[in-house]
């Protein structure tokens, strides 16, 4: 029997010329250590790419690729892998995946670490395994999931990246023109407020295409309401993180109160972050996270949520294209899936980093061919790496 030999794992900070979302604010700071806050949602971000990509090797040389959620401080989530999760990994059968994972979370949930960064580090692992057992099974992750329900995925455009509002809504009516259905702005840098940005974006763009809005757990369950409903006539599609997300009462009372379907859920990592939250019906869409959660967990939660009727939106965070394509293989194999999230200022430069015929084309994305995820990290990867 093969058996697991060696877990290797390697962050990665690729360049980037304009931060995530756009140029910086007037009066931000980047710190030593390449960090800023953005000052609409007061949330850390870096000026380059972080991630973490993983490596699980057999002792014939089979090898599993996976990613991890590291937008910030990526030297973590190795420390923690190569630490306290390769002891669960070295020499076990790569087809008991499940068992693994379960493993390595239930050795430190009691001591507190049932979510943060121990579960981001832990989302890689379980890729690769999935990754892994996928190619020893000659089958890409969807049909080990039991189905390949869509040949192609929908998406919306997620981000405008540029410094007014005329050029935001002229940059959403060029992604339309391309031949893509939806788009998304950030309310954290909507800097003339989200009222004007959804007037001009639906003047730019007509009746027909979708425009979502992320609000970055902005507002209180009454600001949020009163806002989403001064939206809701420009035909708003979907509201995305209205309410700070521990106020799961607040997230129930403006699902209750708008038109407009609520999607969270990014953030969230695991079953039971999920469960309370589809009980109090705080959303009817849910936006998992593949870098944060791991195929296990993506699996498990989207078929809970479609016992609740709510639809699945993945979130795609920034990453090197791993973790990206294992969101995609789980999304076909989904009954309840809606569209996934497109980050094109991320996924369309990365891409020339990852092997594989994965893409985004006129509004959807197609999976890559071939076996587990189907692409494999291009040896210029590896030269973003971040030295010890």
């Amino acid at each position: 029997m093969d058996r697991i030999a060696a877990l290797d794992v390697f962050p990665l900070s690729i360049p980037r010329d304009t931060p995530y979302l756009g140029p910086l604010e007037p009066g931000v700071t980047v710190s030593p250590h390449g960090y800023f806050v953005r000052p609409g949602n007061q949330t850390v971000y870096s000026v380059d790419d972080h991630s973490v990509l993983v490596r699980v090797t057999t002792e014939q040389g089979k090898v599993g690729w996976g990613e991890s959620f590291g937008v910030v401080a990526p030297k973590v989530a190795k420390t923690i892998m190569e630490e306290l999760m390769t002891p669960h990994l070295i020499g076990r059968d790569p087809h008991d995946g499940l068992a693994i994972v379960e493993d390595i979370y239930n050795a430190m949930r009691v001591r507190g670490f049932f979510g943060g960064f121990y579960v981001d580090a832990l989302a890689g692992i379980d890729i690769a395994l999935w990754d892994l057992r996928g190619k020893l099974a000659g089958l890409p992750i969807c049909k080990l999931l039991g189905a390949r329900r869509h040949s192609r995925l929908p998406v919306y455009v997620s981000g405008l990246p540029r410094a007014t509002l005329p050029e935001r809504a002229a940059l959403a009516k060029e992604w339309i023109d391309k031949g893509f259905g939806a788009v998304k702005f950030a309310a954290a840098v909507a800097d003339e407020g989200e009222p004007a940005e959804m007037a001009a974006l639906r003047q730019a763009l007509g009746p027909g295409p979708q425009i979502l809005a992320d609000f970055h757990w902005r507002y209180t369950d009454q600001e949020a309401i009163k806002l989403i409903t001064q939206l809701e006539p420009y035909d708003l599609a979907v509201a995305e993180a209205p309410v700070q997300p521990e106020d799961m009462e607040g997230q129930a009372r403006v699902v209750a109160a708008v038109k407009t379907p609520v999607a969270i859920g990014e953030e969230l990592r695991t079953v039971y972050e999920y469960r309370p939250r589809f009980t109090q019906r705080c959303m009817s869409i849910i936006q998992p996270e593949m870098a944060h959660m791991g195929i296990t967990s993506f699996w498990h939660v989207c078929q809970m949520a479609q016992a609740f009727h709510c639809r699945v939106m993945p979130h795609a965070t920034i990453g090197a294209g791993i973790a990206q394509a294992a969101s995609l293989q789980v999304s076909a194999a989904l009954a309840n899936f809606a569209m996934h999230e497109y980050q094109h200022s991320i996924f369309d430069r990365n891409l020339q980093f990852v092997q594989g015929n994965m893409r985004c084309e006129a509004g959807y994305f197609y999976l890559p061919d071939g076996p587990g995820l189907g692409v494999e990290p291009a040896p210029a990867l590896f030269d973003f790496v971040m030295q010890d």
